[in-house]
């Protein structure tokens, strides 16, 4: 492919060898001539840094938006979904995994510039577009551009990702987003070396970044896995990490796992320790939890902090009954944390 079709990429520079050295997420990929950085989408081709991801994503979905999940973020409304190939991290328990641990050139993708998708959005009536599936810090410089558009479009935008990036490189893709969903895997660092290939605390950064320094609305997602993350010791400190952290007003999503990529030998996660872990988040504190990837409309629900009353009923990914009012609780009057209305 001639570079003239290609993006060129930002967060990059030049080392004494030769080598490019890519900024943009905590891995600080040393990237020869020919070569591309763990991502798969970043490549030295010629001396420079090309995003070879850019305008190329796999194909696109609409969603339900709890589908991301997000429960306090427009809900009941649809969201244009897509991402590319690749990924900058390692999970073994991938969900995703035909397309974030493949090349651009293993996998189908369609041409789509930055006003294709904003359009694509305005032809589907969809009020925000989601980036995900694979994470999309890796095409960061796309999220710039279509984010930027569909604001101007009156479009909300929305990351899906696990918060693995450069504390610079972040200031940049997260200009225009309105909200994310932030995967924290586990919590320990043995976790996200040997299953994830990544670091905690560079996680726990970003969340604590983004709920202080910046407007995105923040949900955050942990998937449960049998036998490595999901002790109620662990969780518990998860629980309190959050609250100390980032207050009790942050959506907390515990999410099953099922046996996937280089984890097959694991079992699925029972609903009874999803209950247990939700248990515990409103035990010490919490003020909205909920359980993804099995049936349990309790579990999706969002309930009144202050008189328990049930306000947004789920069942799956559909909302059955929404009674909020002006982002407050119809019986009480308490104010319910988050984006309520476009």
């Amino acid at each position: 492919m001639e570079t003239t079709e290609l993006k060129l990429a930002d967060w990059w520079k030049t080392l004494p060898n030769g080598k490019i050295l890519c900024t943009l997420c905590p891995r600080y990929c040393t990237i020869g001539e020919g070569q591309k950085g763990f991502c798969f989408i970043r490549e030295n081709i010629g001396g420079k840094l090309y995003s070879t991801g850019y305008g190329r994503p796999t194909g696109f979905a609409i969603d339900p938006i709890e589908k991301k999940p997000l429960n306090h973020f427009l809900p009941g409304t649809s969201i244009l979904s897509f991402g590319t190939a690749g990924c900058n991290l390692g999970c073994k328990f991938c969900q995703n995994w035909t397309m974030s641990k493949a090349k651009i050139d293993e996998i189908n993708s369609v041409r789509a510039m930055p006003e294709d998708v904003v359009r694509l959005a305005k032809k589907y009536g969809t009020p925000s577009i989601a980036y995900t599936y694979n994470d999309p810090t890796i095409f960061g410089e796309y999220v710039i551009d279509i984010s930027k558009l569909a604001r101007e479009e009156g479009i909300k935008s929305v990351m899906v990702t696990a918060g693995y990036i450069d504390k610079d490189a972040r200031k940049d893709v997260y200009k225009y987003i309105d909200a994310a969903n932030v995967d924290l895997k586990a919590f320990t660092e043995e976790f996200y070396r040997k299953l994830t290939l990544s670091h905690l605390n560079d996680v726990l950064d970003t969340l604590v970044w983004l709920k202080h320094d910046t407007d995105v609305w923040v949900e955050i997602t942990t998937l449960l896995i049998p036998g490595e993350n999901d002790s109620p010791d662990e969780i518990k400190a998860m629980v309190n990490w959050i609250l100390q952290n980032l207050g009790d007003e942050v959506p907390l999503h515990f999410t099953a796992f099922h046996p996937d990529f280089k984890m097959r030998d694991k079992p699925p996660t029972p609903p009874s320790t999803l209950k247990m872990a939700r248990s515990i988040a409103l035990k010490e504190g919490i003020k909205y939890c909920y359980v993804g990837n099995v049936h349990d409309v309790e579990g999706q629900t969002t309930f009144c902090p202050a008189c328990g009353e049930p306000l947004i009923v789920r069942d799956w990914h559909s909302v059955r009954m929404n009674k909020l009012e002006d982002g407050k609780c119809t019986k009480c009057g308490t104010d319910i944390a988050g984006v309520f209305s476009q």
